[in-house]
């Protein structure tokens, strides 16, 4: 299963992005900037999980 973003909590920081190896995180304009994941691409190796500075990524 990919890697799932809490909305809630996300902060828009970017640092998820910045981490996935794969490029399979993106921060959606028309979702207040919150990161998205392209669970095709994800490959579950749970560097956005430890980068995420508010835990709002799990996999």
């Amino acid at each position: 299963m990919a890697a799932v973003v809490n909305q809630e909590k996300c902060a828009s920081c970017g640092a998820c992005v910045d981490a996935c190896p794969l490029g399979a995180i993106s921060l959606q304009s028309d979702k207040d900037d919150k990161a998205l994941v392209d669970a095709a691409a994800c490959s579950e190796c749970g560097a956005c999980v430890d980068t995420c500075p508010v835990s709002a990524i799990e996999l």
